[in-house]
């Protein structure tokens, strides 16, 4: 049996959870993939996977080696490529998933120039809001925007995100502009309704002590509703507020889109309105009372230096284009 074929084999079974995962990927029977393992470890002696009719688990030998297999097929692929025609070359399939707004706007029109540069990949984009299952639905990784759960998933920070309160011109004319966040409360507020995923509200950095707290009573007393005190520096504290406002939708599109029509003033992130600031449609307001930003990542289900090339080429490729900061004002496609 071909070592590196039972390496590959194993490998796959390990990070997909099942034989007949680790067989559809491959295109072949869960009998060709149970075969494999079976000779593997006969050959070494020892018992890697613990298999059942519901699950797979790895023994204690079996997660050790596990992590030299990965190794092992990362090195035979980065050796191939430095030798192959055309310099590093990337080949079989990328399954990346990444939400659907980001991903429309800032994923999507990445994925043919990728593929320009490496012909031979094949590249599945799934774009959804649901939290996907890497190593079991298996992607080689995932982009994520915001504060991200714990997880044993390895995480790269690809670039900065911020919120922004937004308006356009028109309406900051007709209404005037907010000079502090309590005046959120006499401005039609553009919110994402109560079903929506983010229920957390609107983050502002503002005096620690009294003046905070006396501006949170403000806003509760004027229709405005704070949610919770999270932590700051030793000066400020992050408040999120959810103000009130005649429109509301559980789509954050639709809110942009509003925005944009100059219905009110809306909570946006900076990779969505970005392009939309720098070309004068639409202003940020509050900048004095910014939160500080959270991230833009990439999620892996292994250390990089254990992932396919192809993996490691698209996250170097990704880490690539968000580090320049003219890629978040450019005017993008929206598929």
């Amino acid at each position: 049996m071909d070592k590196l074929k039972a390496f590959e084999t194993f490998a796959a079974v390990a990070a997909r959870g099942s034989l007949s995962a680790a067989a559809r990927a491959e295109g072949v029977a869960p009998a060709v993939i149970g075969r494999r393992l079976d000779a593997l470890e006969a050959q070494l002696g020892v018992k890697l996977l613990v298999r059942s009719t519901r699950r797979i688990a790895l023994t204690h030998e079996g997660a050790a080696f596990l992590d030299d297999c990965q190794r092992i097929l990362a090195e035979v692929a980065g050796a191939e490529a430095s030798v192959s025609a055309g310099g590093v070359q990337a080949s079989g399939q990328l399954r990346v998933t990444a939400p659907a707004g980001f991903g429309r706007r800032h994923v999507a029109p990445l994925v043919p120039a990728f593929h320009a540069a490496h012909p031979r990949l094949r590249i599945s984009l799934n774009l959804s809001d649901r939290i996907v299952d890497l190593a079991g639905e298996g992607y080689d990784c995932a982009v994520r925007v915001g504060d991200l759960p714990d997880s044993s998933l390895v995480s790269i920070r690809l670039a900065d995100n911020r919120r922004l309160a937004v308006a356009t011109p028109g309406y900051l004319r007709r209404r005037g502009v907010p000079r502090h966040p309590r005046e959120l409360a006499r401005h039609d507020c553009l919110v994402l309704s109560s079903d929506a995923s983010q229920s957390r509200g609107w983050a502002f950095r503002v005096p620690r002590s009294a003046q905070g707290q006396k501006m949170e009573r403000t806003l509760s007393g004027a229709g405005a509703i704070s949610e919770r005190l999270g932590s700051g520096d030793a000066e400020h504290e992050i408040i999120h507020l959810r103000p009130e406002g005649p429109l509301e939708c559980s789509d954050g599109q639709v809110l942009h889109d509003w925005c944009l029509a100059g219905h009110g003033i809306a909570w946006r992130s900076t990779w969505e309105v970005e392009s939309e600031i720098a070309a004068g449609r639409l202003v940020a307001v509050l900048q004095a009372y910014a939160a500080p930003p959270n991230g833009i990542y990439v999620l892996l289900p292994h250390a990089p230096r254990h992932l396919p090339l192809r993996a490691r080429l698209w996250v170097d490729f990704l880490k690539q284009r968000y580090a320049d900061p003219a890629f978040w004002t450019q005017r993008v496609r929206v598929f």
